[in-house]
């Protein structure tokens, strides 16, 4: 990075819009079928150089970060330590996050931010560097990957085999979460059986229209969201309010307590979304879209 220059990332939020649990591993870990998606509300990322590291909390839930595992710094020492290999110095960094999603809440959150940080100095290395950074950015944790491929995909394995989708549309959606931090661990021991069945099959070329996704997440589950439930009933309500507000499909993300809806237009999901901030205040209610994809060379 030039001397002074700042530079910006989005840390998109995550939203596994299907999770299919279909084995565990030797070492304990689950094994994972999902549809993922990115969206254009996250949390903001800052990186200008400085004389020394500093990390900046911002934002409505930044003070909730305190105590939590530093995945920015995570990130920010790998990215120095491929680089060096590679002949490439970073510098002292102060970077200010603005975290504008919830903690522990199933979309993505440090892995997002992790991958923005990856995201942001990856294009000031030589070549080698940036793939060998993307191939190590698993040793941050099994959802960084996706976070920094940023596209719709299906993520296999324990999220670390993805197959980016040719085509998918601009999803408008609702994001809601009841206010509470789930435990992805406890989720994940509560689940009844680790061997449940994969996602159906889906068009080769992806999907063009909101319509042909609603279809298609018919078909399909969360696997955590039963036992999600069980610990966390509130769930359960957001899910209902979200289908009140008229979603044409609703489900949890990941392990929680995020829950998702998805209607036909972006009026509608900002009227949704501003009848259920008023129903609940003490919830945290985004309107929003995903990313859409129009790229038939993807594999």
């Amino acid at each position: 990075m030039a001397a002074g220059a700042a530079k910006t990332a989005t840390a998109h939020a995550k939203i596994n819009l299907a999770l299919h649990v279909v084995g565990r591993r030797a070492d304990g870990y689950h094994l994972l079928d999902s549809l993922v998606a990115f969206a254009d509300a996250g949390d903001r990322l800052t990186l200008t150089p400085a004389d020394d590291d500093a990390l900046h909390l911002s934002g409505p839930f930044g003070h909730g970060l305190k105590g939590h595992d530093n995945m920015v710094a995570r990130a920010l020492a790998l990215a120095r330590q491929v680089g060096e290999a590679h002949g490439h110095a970073i510098g002292p960094l102060s970077i200010q996050l603005e975290k504008n999603l919830p903690i522990a809440s199933g979309i993505g959150g440090g892995s997002a931010d992790a991958a923005a940080v990856l995201r942001a100095l990856s294009p000031g290395m030589p070549q080698a560097a940036r793939q060998d950074l993307a191939r190590a950015a698993l040793d941050l944790g099994a959802d960084v990957p996706m976070c920094l491929d940023g596209r719709a995909l299906v993520a296999r394995g324990i999220g670390e085999a993805l197959s980016p989708l040719p085509q998918f549309p601009a999803l408008p959606m609702v994001l809601a979460n009841p206010g509470i931090a789930v435990s992805t661990p406890a989720i994940f021991r509560a689940l009844p059986k680790a061997e449940n069945g994969p996602l159906p099959d889906r068009p080769g070329q992806g999907f063009e229209t909101v319509e042909s996704v609603v279809a298609y997440l018919a078909l399909c589950r969360n696997d955590l969201a039963a036992p999600a439930m069980r610990l966390e009933p509130v769930i359960a309500t957001c899910l209902h309010a979200l289908q009140a507000a008229g979603a044409a499909h609703s489900a949890m993300s990941g392990s929680g307590a995020t829950c998702y809806g998805l209607f036909e237009d972006a009026s509608q999901a900002q009227r949704a979304a501003g009848a259920m901030a008023a129903a609940h205040p003490g919830w945290w209610v985004c309107a929003t879209n995903t990313s859409p994809t129009h790229d038939r060379k993807a594999a």
